[in-house]
């Protein structure tokens, strides 16, 4: 490390092992693009074929491609980011998955990296801490819920930092083609939902709790985007059974989100596990309230009466309930809309800018906190 203050650019090099692109992967994206723009240098390394990759190539960035999974890739991973890092003189690793963590830190450990940072994407319990504070030094959790899982572990308070997962905030569409593409009314009530077709999601609870009110309620209709075989496939087949075909819309994965959540009058998913839940932050800049499940860092952003209503997990008639009344009550609705809109954009935390300068100040510090360990070794 040429010296620790913050006059200068950083060179960072990211890891992820992972070849889909998720959650993890666009928080991935988004800080390489946001620590740019401030000045740093940044890197990665990817497997063959990672789709984040093939993304952070197309933005300019420097992408090396390493075999990470196996037992046999192991040792010839660890030797390829070791030249990585002997010839780039990087000041921090930032790893993000087990497999990239356990490859890179063990490369890093072996030149010398001056940091070697793991983000905690995950809200499920952490197991061994070989690949958080073993072998990286440092911990960066993407919301609070996930570092206090990282405390209950035994992680450190001083070795792990929040710098939460923001979203690039949309401006509201103003004229959203969403009605009129499923031939809906000014005034019929739309519940919007958004999240990939994955059990965890709660995709098949959220319909479930709906069905009441659209049996009851004709104008009333629950719209669902999201990709994810065989669940999308199985929900249409279902939707069809129970008649109910033209008021629940199965979109399928789009590219036109703000537009389709600006079509709507209430934003709810019954999400099982969540770390965050981005989509959440994305319905509120829309102006949209809120309806989500108690777990992990949902009520984070959900404050419950005020922007949305939480619900216990697994709770149906909790969830009817909160839906119903935000459906009968339209002076609620608009309050609380406005509530979730206005604590978007009053909370930094949720902005990229924010997420890329906490993430340079915990780099800054953790060096400083290391750079003082070694004087004093």
């Amino acid at each position: 490390m040429s010296g620790t203050t913050s006059s200068r650019p950083l060179r960072v090099l990211h890891t992820e092992a992972a070849t889909t692109f998720g959650g993890q992967e666009h928080r991935i994206y988004k800080e390489m693009l946001a620590m740019r723009a401030r000045g740093h240098h940044l890197e990665a390394v990817c497997q063959p074929g990672a789709l984040l990759g093939e993304r952070l190539r197309s933005q300019g960035f420097r992408v090396r491609e390493v075999v990470m999974h196996g037992a046999r890739s192991f040792a010839r991973g660890v030797c390829q980011i070791a030249r990585i890092l002997a010839h780039g003189r990087f000041d921090v690793i930032n790893t993000h998955s087990r497999t990239d963590t356990l490859v890179a830190s063990v490369a890093g450990r072996i030149k010398g990296t001056p940091l070697i940072v793991r983000t905690r994407h995950l809200a499920k319990p952490p197991g061994s801490l070989l690949s958080y504070t073993i072998l990286p030094h440092r911990v960066i959790a993407i919301s609070e819920y996930v570092r206090q899982q990282m405390l209950d572990r035994g992680v450190p308070p001083d070795k792990v930092a929040t710098v939460m997962t923001a979203v690039d905030i949309p401006e509201p569409v103003t004229d959203s083609t969403l009605r009129a593409e499923l031939g809906l009314g000014a005034d019929d009530v739309v519940i919007v939902s958004v999240g990939h077709m994955r059990a965890q999601k709660g995709h098949p609870q959220l319909i479930e709790a709906a069905v009441p009110l659209l049996r009851a309620r004709p104008g009333v209709h629950l719209v669902i985007a999201g990709r994810g075989e065989p669940l999308l496939t199985e929900l249409k087949r279902q939707v069809a059974q129970m008649g109910l075909g033209g008021q629940i819309h199965l979109l399928g994965m789009r590219r036109d989100i703000v537009n389709v959540l600006c079509g709507g009058d209430i934003f709810a998913l019954a999400t099982q596990i969540e770390a965050l839940g981005t989509s959440f932050i994305e319905a509120a800049a829309c102006g949209l309230p809120l309806v989500g499940t108690r777990v992990g860092g949902v009520p984070e952003i959900i404050s419950h009466g005020n922007n949305g209503f939480l619900v216990d997990l697994h709770d149906t008639a909790q969830l009817t309930e909160a839906l119903r009344r935000l459906v009968d009550e339209p002076e609620l609705r608009v309050r609380m809309g406005m509530a979730a809109q206005a604590r978007v954009h009053a909370d930094r935390r949720f902005s990229v800018d924010e997420m890329a300068a906490a993430t340079e100040a915990v780099y800054w510090r953790w060096l400083a906190e290391r750079a003082g360990n070694w004087a004093q070794a």
